[in-house]
């Protein structure tokens, strides 16, 4: 019998896409599943800000990627340089060095030429100004590895995938949900899966499993991360249940990675339990380096400025979810109000504001207020004013002689107004998966590749443990959904090639 499809790739996201676009231009007939509506596409990578980290050497590697940079830009940015032994130490110094070393080796160089091939097939880019770009003596400097970003965000990459994947002839069925992998002579020789609520079988020579964690699987978050993380926000979609997961785990896959890890933030505590991509409201809370964050007990409870956000906010979502409550508060004068993004202004933040401490204290009502009031006092005492605060680089004004000191960018808060955030744990994907090979053949237990088995995005595991450098995520899913589509196009050819 014939195969109508030489690759499936299960998932709709970035990972999903890249795969989908790399099989069809290595000659695959290829068919992307969705889980979600047409509306609701783009998995996890649809709430990004669409950052990629990527190694380069300076405005002509930025060039390369968003080659309309205008000249008055060009002059007034510096864009540095972040080479790829900048980029390995980041990935081994904020996972504990856990990260597997061959696949850190293959996204960190692979990075630039997967985004110069991303840029060929439509996808437009930008300087990541922001985020990850300061203003100083009137230039934005950049730091931290990541200066590109999808226009759009994360929306407009994936709108700008499936352009791509449609012009290019891959066809895309929205609404189905896989069940199981299919196994044959050749190995995974399909997926059984439910459209409309009628099982049915697909048949092709090779899977991509792209669909994302189990973030979304109230279940598996608590029996994997532990007690209290049923309790947390879903920063992206709902469709991530760890599927992709189950499936290959089934067939004798290796578990890889972290599974009690994941990438977390700080997060709007009223926010719905879901991400929504008609939302207008940010929900992020990510001003925390010029803040004290105090929890119930009025206490603070980690070194806000211990590095710049884009290496701390991935992990300070777990520190959130584990104090009385699971609840913090971002508080802030004055001084700082200015170094604010538009997300801390949104109309849905769980907001309180007061001219002076005790009253603000009176307006955080789950707070205790003498606590509270005596950490200020505490930590004021403590702040090096001699230290010039500098918001672009870690100036070193830090406190001494706290429990927890602060590191950088420690303000005492004496100017009003006072001004203070409620936050809960946002929890954007987890960190266990399976494990793959650097051609991503998905692993058994020996280590033998599960032949016509490949993988990317999320479900890997093995990459990060504990926390997450700011854009890599988008960056990783990228390299292996590449890698994906060419390596499961070569398999399914020697399959055919076989059975004829």
């Amino acid at each position: 019998m014939k195969q109508p499809y030489d690759v499936i790739v299960v998932g709709g996201g970035n990972a999903a896409l890249c795969a989908a676009l790399s099989a069809r231009e290595h000659g695959a007939r290829v068919l992307l599943i969705e889980r979600a509506p047409e509306h609701q596409r783009g998995g996890n990578s649809a709430f990004t800000g669409g950052g990629f980290r990527m190694v380069h050497h300076g405005v002509e590697d930025v060039k390369k990627v968003v080659p309309d940079l205008s000249e008055g830009e060009i002059a007034n940015t510096d864009f540095g340089e972040y080479t790829a032994e900048q980029y390995l130490d980041d990935l081994g110094r904020v996972t504990q060095y856990y990260c597997d070393p061959d696949l850190a080796e293959t996204v960190v160089r692979q990075s630039a030429d997967t985004v110069q091939w991303l840029h060929g097939r439509g996808v437009r880019f930008v300087p990541r100004f922001g985020r990850y770009a300061f203003k100083h003596e009137g230039r934005f400097r950049f730091f931290g590895g990541t200066v590109v970003e999808a226009t759009g965000g994360g929306r407009g990459l994936v709108e700008a995938e499936y352009k791509a994947a449609e012009r290019h002839g891959v066809d895309i069925r929205y609404q189905v949900r896989a069940t199981a992998l299919m196994r044959g002579r050749y190995g995974v020789e399909g997926v059984r899966i439910v459209a409309e609520g009628i099982d049915e079988d697909l048949r092709a020579r090779a899977v991509v499993l792209a669909c994302g964690g189990f973030e979304a699987n109230r279940e598996w978050r608590t029996r994997y991360l532990g007690p209290g993380w049923d309790m947390a926000k879903v920063r992206g979609t709902r469709y991530n249940t760890g599927d992709g997961i189950r499936m290959a785990l089934d067939i004798g896959a290796q578990s890889y990675g972290q599974w009690s890890g994941c990438h977390s933030v700080s997060w709007e505590r009223n926010a719905p339990d879901f991400g929504e991509l008609e939302a207008r409201t940010p929900f992020s809370r990510n001003g925390y380096p010029f803040s004290i964050m105090v929890n119930a007990e009025g206490m603070r409870f980690v070194d806000e400025g211990a590095d710049f956000r884009n290496y701390t906010y991935a992990k300070y979502g777990r520190a959130v979810l584990e104090q009385p409550g699971s609840y913090a508060w971002h508080v802030f004068d004055a001084q700082v109000a200015h170094l604010l993004h538009d997300e801390y202004k949104s109309r849905g933040a769980t907001k309180v504001q007061a001219d002076t401490l005790e009253e603000l204290a009176a307006r955080m009502e789950d707070v205790h207020p003498g606590r509270f009031l005596q950490t200020v006092r505490e930590f004021n005492a403590a702040v090096r004013r001699e230290v010039p605060f500098d918001p672009n680089i870690k100036d070193g004004r830090r406190t001494e002689g706290l429990a927890i000191d602060k590191s950088n960018w420690a303000n005492p808060l004496e100017q009003p107004p006072f001004v203070a955030y409620s936050v809960t744990c946002g929890i954007t994907f987890t960190f266990g998966g399976l494990k793959i090979d650097t051609a991503t053949r998905v692993l058994d237990v020996s280590d033998a590749p599960l032949p016509g088995l490949y993988a990317a995005g999320e479900l890997v595991g093995g990459l990060f443990y504990y926390n997450y450098p700011g854009s890599s995520g988008l960056m990783a899913g990228s390299v292996f959904g590449r890698i994906a589509g060419r390596e499961s196009t070569h398999h399914a050819r020697r399959a055919q090639s076989q059975a004829a």
